[in-house]
């Protein structure tokens, strides 16, 4: 009897070194209850020191295994065609006056980076322009503006970045997360389109 599976190839999954990668691991899986942990359960690449860290598994090759494993097999793929494996070696420990170091790096540079701002827009001048114009005196350091002007401009930022410390504000991403996720699904395309290309290279080569 003819037995129908929906796969659905996962973007990316973590594995580590000398792991046996399962095709339940790299799917989602949908079918008969004892089709299915078969298919689970099934071998679809093992981890070596060649794969380096990163291993790009083609819904080919899945239905390929698939099928000379288990007769009478019909498969219906749905979603991405590849899944990325990312092998995870040992994680590296990093110093604590490394951390400072860097931190106080960045503490700087942002901190330059705003000053400079500030003067390019000549924001001291527009301080006194409209503590003139709301009071009518004349004062070269208008803190009742300036100390205000400066606690919102952090608590902008932390809005901002929409976290304080580890505490996130709200469910929404910030801005430097959504340009982290289309970095990282540009880097991962490049790779699939990396690893398809020297695949082909290596057929061609036969």
């Amino acid at each position: 009897m003819e037995q129908t599976v929906y796969l659905r190839m996962r973007h990316r999954v973590q594995v580590h070194p000398n792991e046996t990668v399962l095709v339940g691991q790299i799917a989602m899986i949908i079918a008969d209850e004892k089709i299915k942990q078969e298919i689970e359960n099934t071998v679809i690449h093992r981890i070596n020191m060649s794969d380096k860290n990163i291993v790009i598994i083609d819904i080919m090759k899945v239905i390929q295994r698939l099928n000379h494993q288990i007769d009478n097999l019909t498969i219906q793929t749905v979603g991405p065609s590849q899944t990325i494996v990312e092998v995870v070696y040992k994680k590296t420990s990093y110093s604590f006056p490394l951390f400072v170091a860097v931190w106080l790096l960045l503490f700087i540079g942002a901190s330059l980076a705003i000053m400079n701002f500030h003067e390019d827009v000549s924001m001291r001048e527009v301080h006194q322009k409209i503590f003139y114009m709301l009071t009518g005196i004349r004062d070269e350091k208008p803190l009742l503006l300036q100390i205000p002007y400066s606690i919102g401009l952090g608590l902008g930022m932390v809005l901002f970045f929409n976290h304080l410390f580890r505490k996130r504000i709200n469910e929404e991403p910030s801005p430097l997360e959504v340009e982290m996720f289309n970095y990282q699904q540009d880097l991962d395309q490049y790779v699939i389109m990396n690893e398809n290309k020297e695949s082909m290279m290596h057929i061609d080569d036969r």
